[in-house]
């Protein structure tokens, strides 16, 4: 993980557990994204602000929360963003939302891919937590120095297709990580 300047810290999302165990893991500032209704709320809304939350609209005007995220990686912060969106409610990951890609592409952060394991401890399922293994893998830092070459200098259509790719390697790289309590 860099200590200093910006950094997108991107995870899977398998419970409600997943925030503070990533954002815990870290000796720097991080900031979260978090659904703007829940800035609303006499209870959340300052808890949220205090813990440097980035109020999200999910439901697809999300140009005022990328504008903050990106102004954020701007001031060399770190930003954990969950590509799914949402927390599974299966078990598996789910596919990644359209704007990861953009974010990635625009920032210039490296991106460390995170993959957790918590769904059998407090998964959507669930209304209290269980005693189960639980376990958070952290990747090496991805950082797309090409792909950013690129979407300096490609015509506008073709920028669809390389937020796509950031968002695919990111994804990957999160979906190919495996626990250290499977090893043999």
């Amino acid at each position: 993980m860099p200590l200093s300047g910006p950094v997108i810290i991107a995870a899977n999302h398998e419970s409600y557990l997943d925030p503070p165990f990533v954002g815990s893991s870290f000796n720097r500032p991080i900031n979260y994204l978090a659904r703007e209704n829940l800035f609303s709320n006499w209870l959340s809304g300052p808890f949220l602000s205090a813990l440097n939350a980035v109020p999200v609209d999910r439901g697809g005007g999300g140009a005022k929360g990328l504008k903050i995220i990106l102004e954020r990686l701007m001031d060399n912060n770190a930003i954990i963003i969950f590509p799914e969106g949402t927390r599974t409610s299966d078990g598996k990951m789910k596919s990644a939302q359209a704007g990861i890609g953009l974010t990635i592409i625009k920032s210039r952060a490296p991106v460390v891919p995170v993959r957790l394991w918590t769904y059998n401890t407090y998964g959507r399922h669930r209304r209290i937590p269980r005693l189960a293994p639980i376990a958070v893998k952290f990747g090496h830092p991805i950082h797309f120095h090409s792909l950013r070459e690129k979407a300096a200098t490609c015509p506008r259509p073709e920028l669809r297709n390389l937020y796509q790719q950031a968002t695919d390697e990111t994804m990957t790289a999160i979906a190919t990580m495996r626990p250290v309590m499977d090893r043999a």
